[in-house]
């Protein structure tokens, strides 16, 4: 898709004499949606180690897909958003971003893109909310060092001021809040390489003592957990990589009550439909029965996606959003499909995206 804009620098004598301002291009995906969000943020990870995490933006009213829109908005931010982006949630009017590898959690305005401030977390990975707080997982450890448990941070959402930490499982990834209990899916994805085996439990924090309060053997390597409407807490499994394959587990009252034989690298919900993404495929499972209804929902594209990195449905409309990594060095790009699997257009973003969330 032929980009309309160009990416211009500036300089702005006012802020700082060495400084530049990169201000956003912008494509016209041809595509203008009829949902009841304003729009959508692509958190694109960059390469790790070459601060290029990267902020785009999709306005539904318009059509208009704009990139890197960030530095425009920050433009005294030093070295923009950071090294690896690896979660995107907006809670409380404030857009919330995990950076991995620059230690931080950065929050701006939620309406436009302008830095609040910033939560030091180390090696953080993902997010959750409730009651006011934000809860920050983390793998304490850094890359390449010891192995060492986990813990979930607690962030008063006004203050962006660190209350209260947990310890959890060893590199623990996603979390979900269940009638005032956090599930957090421990990996233990560092511990293979000091001849340990992977983590394989999810840790359940009751959020009002902010302690653990139950550990669930589920599987080895959990990657992602999500909730139904229905209180089921989901949790795949990415295996061992050998004789261990990944699959997709069902929870309900802490104990495992299901479990499908799918590789799933990422999932959301339209209904009670939840739509997998895996080894390049997207399907569907009927919560209600855990059963595959269709194991290649999206309508062939081409060229074909290339590498189907993260995925997230509107359930105002039922549009599903496809963000495909392609090389993982250079631009990757975003696909849309209607609710039956249809595509509807795809553009550029930045490099490996993989994380997404709606602007009310």
């Amino acid at each position: 898709m032929a980009w309309k804009g160009f990416l211009f620098l500036f300089l702005l004598a006012s802020c700082r004499n060495d400084a530049t301002l990169i201000y956003p291009d912008d494509a016209q995906t041809g595509g203008m949606s009829e949902s009841s969000y304003k729009g959508m943020y692509v958190l694109n990870e960059g390469n790790m180690g070459s601060n290029k995490a990267t902020l785009d933006f999709l306005d539904f009213a318009s059509g208009t897909y704009s990139r890197n829109i960030y530095p425009s908005r920050n433009p005294s931010q030093v070295l923009e958003l950071g090294d690896v982006g690896n979660d995107v949630k907006i809670y409380g009017g404030s857009l919330w971003m995990v950076i991995n590898q620059s230690n931080k959690v950065e929050v701006a305005d939620a309406r436009t893109a302008v830095s609040r401030g910033h939560v030091s977390v180390p090696n953080g990975r993902y997010l959750a909310f409730s009651g006011g707080f934000a809860y920050v997982s983390s793998y304490v450890g850094r890359i390449n060092s010891e192995s060492v448990l986990g813990a979930v941070y607690k962030v008063d959402t006004l203050s962006l001021q660190v209350v209260d930490t947990c310890i959890v499982g060893y590199q623990p990834e996603e979390m979900a809040v269940v009638s005032g209990r956090l599930y957090v899916a421990n990996s233990g994805g560092y511990n293979p390489m000091q001849g340990k085996d992977y983590d394989r439990t999810v840790s359940v924090i009751d959020l009002s003592s902010f302690g653990v309060v139950r550990t669930i053997d589920v599987a080895p390597n959990l990657f992602r957990v999500r909730a139904d409407r229905y209180g089921n807490v989901w949790v795949s499994s990415r295996g061992d990589y050998a004789s261990v394959p990944s699959r997709l587990y069902e929870l309900y009252a802490d104990e495992v009550v299901g479990s499908v034989d799918v590789p799933v690298s990422d999932f959301d919900f339209l209904g009670d439909s939840l739509i997998y993404q895996g080894d390049g495929h997207v399907g569907i499972i009927d919560v209600r029965t855990g059963k595959v209804v269709n194991d290649r929902f999206l309508r062939p594209v081409s060229p074909p996606l290339r590498t189907p990195y993260g995925l997230i449905a509107d359930p105002s409309n039922g549009n599903i959003y496809v963000m495909d990594a392609t090389n993982y060095v250079s631009s990757g790009k975003l696909y849309c499909f209607d609710r039956h699997g249809n595509y509807q257009w795809d553009t550029w973003t930045g490099d490996i995206p993989g994380h997404a969330c709606f602007l009310r």
